[in-house]
């Protein structure tokens, strides 16, 4: 009887909103909405969404970008919409649905960088946020502004930059509401790396990171998210386990030749 051997097609959807490239393992999001500054309405939210799900399932990528079109990364949420609420509730709902989308983002296995030039404010910060790094062009400004619209951040601002600057400088941010340059943006740890263009710094540090073994990059991401929060003894607990799965894999025999024999190493994501 004669084997049929079916391939996985990764069933891309259109996107208004968005364009969704892989080449040689790096995916390139690109928000398309230049001429509302990449402004995140319910429309953008629902294809980061879906675009994201392409990404956890599409087996070819191993690092991805997210960039704006035009002269932002992402000035914030959409304001006409959040006008266009009526009551708490309603608010509530906007809410979640930007917290589910970016941390679906968040979730993704494989390392994720923003690349931020002109604006990332409001919802845009929380989108970079969202992402395990961030590279942003000189004279980039960054901000989380809500409290002067009467508002506070909704879609993760009030957590994960805390979480990734402390306390203190995250409240200065979030309570004054300021545009931070990129240059006081990588002093405060809020930026990982300046560069004179935001997409090819980050392309820059793409490759260096996908240099490496694929399970190894995922299993590392897994350690730090999964261990933040955790007393040390715990987190311990959850890297020594990871390190175990990582040193039973294809890529970690061939590291090891690799590196003995004085060569590059052939990873192969097994």
């Amino acid at each position: 009887m004669e084997e049929h051997k079916h391939e996985f097609v990764l069933e891309i959807p259109e996107f208004a909103h968005l364009a969704y490239e892989v080449e040689e393992g790096l995916a390139l999001v690109t928000l398309k909405r230049p001429e509302a500054l990449n402004a995140l309405s319910q429309d953008l939210l629902q294809e980061l969404a879906e675009v994201a799900e392409v990404i956890a399932q599409d087996p070819e990528v191993r690092a991805v970008i997210f960039a704006g079109e035009g002269k932002a990364f992402a000035a914030g949420a959409d304001l006409k919409e959040i006008a266009a609420l009526k009551d708490p509730f309603a608010a509530r709902e906007y809410a979640l649905l930007g917290q589910q989308v970016f941390a679906e983002i968040a979730a993704l296995p494989v390392p994720t960088i923003a690349a931020i030039h002109g604006y990332a404010l409001g919802g845009g910060l929380e989108l970079a946020l969202a992402c395990d790094l961030r590279v942003a062009a000189k004279g980039a400004k960054l901000g989380l502004p809500e409290v002067g619209l009467g508002l506070i951040p909704g879609f993760g601002g009030t957590q994960r930059l805390p979480r990734l600057i402390g306390r203190g400088r995250a409240l200065d941010l979030i309570l004054t509401g300021r545009h931070v340059p990129a240059e006081e943006a990588l002093a405060l740890g809020l930026v990982n790396r300046l560069g004179e263009d935001a997409l090819e710094e980050a392309k820059k540090l793409a490759r260096q990171i996908l240099k490496n073994a694929p399970v190894a990059l995922a299993l590392a991401k897994e350690s730090v998210v999964r261990g933040e929060g955790l007393d040390l003894a715990e987190a311990l607990e959850i890297e020594a386990d990871l390190f175990g799965y990582a040193a039973a894999t294809e890529d970690m025999r061939e590291g090891v030749r690799a590196f003995l024999e004085k060569r590059p190493p052939g990873f192969r994501g097994e």
